[in-house]
């Protein structure tokens, strides 16, 4: 059974950096791409950005577009979300997530994500 764990959230300044990660057991993610997504109170789930399982294709939400960065490690069956000059309204809960099925490139919709991490808090204040 595939599982996937989200850690590197935290408390941060604006204008601060985190590096998130998302480490999956039970399967390889060589072949299926991943989502980086966020909700916070009371708002809808937001898909801010995906890679390909290739890793030649990544897409980011425009309000996060030159601030964040997707990356993955193969060895590591990791992920990664560089997350730069943090803003009060980045705080959330930040999840990843993969689909069940290949796909060449990456969506950020979550409706086409099957498998989800639990988690992880990111509190961006002065």
């Amino acid at each position: 059974q595939l599982q996937l764990v989200e850690s590197g959230g935290g408390l941060v300044q604006p204008g601060g950096s985190l590096r998130l990660s998302c480490t999956a057991s039970g399967r390889s993610l060589d072949f299926y791409a991943i989502g980086w997504f966020r909700q916070a109170p009371g708002k809808e789930r937001e898909g801010v950005s995906c890679i390909s399982a290739s890793g030649n294709y990544i897409n980011h939400a425009d309000s996060v577009k030159g601030r964040f960065t997707i990356s993955r490690d193969s060895a590591k069956n990791t992920v990664y979300l560089q997350i730069n000059s943090l803003k009060p309204e980045d705080t959330a809960v930040y999840y990843c997530a993969t689909p069940n099925v290949r796909m060449a490139m990456c969506v950020r919709d979550p409706y086409n994500y099957d498998y989800w991490g639990q988690g992880t808090q990111v509190t961006v204040s002065s």
